[in-house]
């Protein structure tokens, strides 16, 4: 069964629908980037799958034992977000909130997962530093650490590499292509590089004027590939 489908989704604000009678699905072990153009509607469908926006019509289900509370997200930050006055332990331990239920405190087990997130993404050091004094891709790290104590089956991430120099990209694009192919982890980014999509990821749903949803191999044959420049083929 598959980790997540979408059937029949339509998408919108206030019963305008921008997104029409999609539908795909995404299996274990997958890495699908979602493109398109600006305004295409990705991070509204994003939004959607994890329950923040009512869909206009459609259905979105969850298989593989998978809850609603077991998955990690990385959304794009803002600037208000970036000045945030924590440490980087306090952040990275919050993305164990989901599975607290009513508990006042995180228990031993949850301070162990934020210590294991933290030095798998090379954050022990900073442990005690504020999130706020960090650099661009070391508060990334941070976010991912802590989308990582809520899950390990499935990352939603909404273009993680945004306002990253390239090599701090190159970077974050290794840690995740690991905790996808090593860990197992199910990826599911927003993306607006095309070439890193056709590089790292398995699958590619293209939303727009032209709707594709299969495997990268089959998208660089499709319509909706068009638009792609020769050197961006050579190098997927």
């Amino acid at each position: 069964m598959s980790l997540l489908e979408c059937k029949d989704l339509s998408l919108g604000y206030e019963g305008h629908a921008i997104v029409k009678d999609l539908s795909f699905s995404v299996n274990s072990g997958d890495y699908l980037c979602i493109v398109g153009e600006n305004g295409s509607g990705k991070s509204t469908l994003m939004k959607t799958i994890l329950g923040l926006t009512a869909p206009l019509s459609g259905s979105i289900t969850t298989g593989d034992g998978l809850k609603k509370n077991e998955i990690g997200y990385l959304p794009q930050q803002t600037l208000i977000q970036r000045d945030f006055p924590a440490s980087v332990r306090e952040i990275v331990i919050s993305g164990c909130q989901g599975r607290m239920g009513f508990k006042p405190f995180y228990s031993q087990a949850e301070k162990e997962l934020a210590a294991k997130n933290m030095e798998r993404m090379g954050l022990t050091k900073l442990a005690d530093r504020c999130y706020r004094d960090l650099s661009g891709g070391q508060q990334q790290r941070v976010l991912l650490a802590r989308a990582l104590c809520a899950t390990q089956k499935l990352l939603f991430m909404d273009e993680p590499v945004a306002g990253l120099d390239p090599k701090v990209t190159a970077e974050m694009y290794s840690l995740i292509e690991d905790l996808n192919k090593k860990d197992g982890i199910t990826i599911i980014m927003i993306s607006h590089d095309l070439g890193a999509a056709l590089q790292y990821a398995s699958h590619i749903l293209h939303i727009g004027n032209r709707i594709f949803f299969g495997t990268k191999e089959n998208y660089l044959k499709s319509e909706a590939a068009g638009s792609l420049t020769a050197r961006e083929v050579q190098n997927a």
